[in-house]
């Protein structure tokens, strides 16, 4: 047995969750998220100003109103970019992301978006496995694009979903 292998967790269960619009109301809860899931996470105003610019910035809910994620996709005239998807860090491995890709794949359609392009992290494997298991393809590298631990950069792996 592999001693460094993850129990594999059992899907999250609720017939009763619910995707809505994320609005400033939802924030305090947002923010408490990012804040836990990245080593360099948007702020407040990020989040703020992305709601007020129209953005498809969504929040993932159970039945009781928990917060469990939320991702956010800018538009363009025929690509979606996916600027943000977060899941609440003890819900990891649950297929909770794979429902809000799910998500953004229905919108990018109902948009008549022809693709999807998101940036990931190479030191965030789990979610390019996410990524790459639910169909998305690297298509280029961004050097030097996020602020790295270390105190210097770190590249994007850039990746693309045609729906």
């Amino acid at each position: 047995m592999n001693l460094l292998a993850r129990p594999r967790q059992m899907p999250y269960q609720d017939p009763s969750l619910q995707f809505r619009r994320m609005t400033g109301q939802d924030l305090d809860e947002v923010v408490a998220i990012e804040d836990v899931v990245y080593p360099h996470p948007w702020s407040r105003g990020n989040f703020s100003d992305s709601i007020r610019s129209d953005y498809q910035a969504w929040v993932l809910r159970d039945g009781k109103g928990v917060l469990l994620g939320y991702f956010l996709l800018m538009l363009s005239v025929d690509e979606a970019h996916l600027l943000n998807i977060s899941v609440r860090g003890d819900l990891h491995g649950r297929g909770l992301g794979r429902l809000m890709l799910a998500e953004i794949v229905m919108l990018a359609k109902q948009y008549r978006m022809l693709s999807v392009l998101l940036e990931v992290r190479p030191s965030n494997p789990r979610a390019l496995e996410v990524y790459e298991r639910y169909g998305f393809v690297r298509i280029g590298l961004r050097k030097n694009y996020y602020p790295a631990d270390t105190g210097g950069r770190e590249d994007a792996i850039v990746m693309r979903f045609v729906p």
